[in-house]
């Protein structure tokens, strides 16, 4: 197993779904919902959201080959969006407002806002393509990829238990910090997953 690798797909799994970020939006779209409410809530957000990334990460270059779409052609576009949604971040509005009188239920506010699109993000989503392309035909690599994402996401459903607690401790101030610093570490991310694509299409040396 490359370590580095497995610590470079934490890192970018951990800035695209960026479990402090959701923490506003888990606030406001719970707002309504008692303690059992909004524990149900983490609960299901965290398992939709799991299951949509790994259907992305076992079925999306089956999708993109049904579509003839390259896998460089992909990770050009895929690094596009990851940057403009780290801009998002870094201006602090990547995950939104949404209004907790919507949604009472939690299954609903499960679902939408927190699972998609604040969890598995459209970052989120193409993250996980990505990271799984060099280990298509290698399933125990992919694998240990999910796995990885596994253990970001029971780091995110710890975060979102916590919720009160963290939001006691690091404050509106140092939750915004913390994201604009992901933001800025996955823009660096993105334009490295262009470069490194661009290079390959371009048949230059890797970068």
């Amino acid at each position: 197993m490359n370590w580095s690798e497995r610590i470079q797909e934490f890192v970018t799994l951990w800035v695209v779904i960026d479990p402090l970020g959701t923490l506003p939006v888990f606030f406001a779209a719970t707002a309504m919902l008692d303690a059992a409410g909004r524990k149900r809530a983490a609960y299901l957000s965290v398992a939709i959201s799991f299951g949509v990334l790994v259907f992305f990460a076992l079925a999306g270059h089956w999708l993109l080959r049904a579509m003839d779409v390259s896998i460089e052609s992909f990770q050009i576009a895929g690094g596009i969006v990851l940057f403009l949604f780290a801009l998002t971040m870094i201006s602090g509005s990547g995950h939104g407002n949404p209004d907790p009188q919507v949604e009472t239920n939690p299954l609903d506010v499960a679902i939408y806002p927190l699972a998609i699109p604040s969890i598995a993000s459209p970052g989120a989503m193409l993250a996980a393509v990505v990271l799984t392309d060099n280990a298509r035909h290698n399933f125990p690599d992919r694998l240990f990829t999910i796995a990885t994402m596994a253990i970001v996401l029971a780091v995110t459903l710890v975060i979102l238990l916590l919720a009160g607690r963290i939001s006691r401790l690091i404050g509106r101030g140092g939750g915004s910090i913390i994201s604009r610093v992901m933001g800025m570490i996955l823009a660096a991310l993105a334009v490295d997953l262009i470069l490194s694509a661009s290079a390959k299409w371009l048949n230059l040396p890797p970068i």
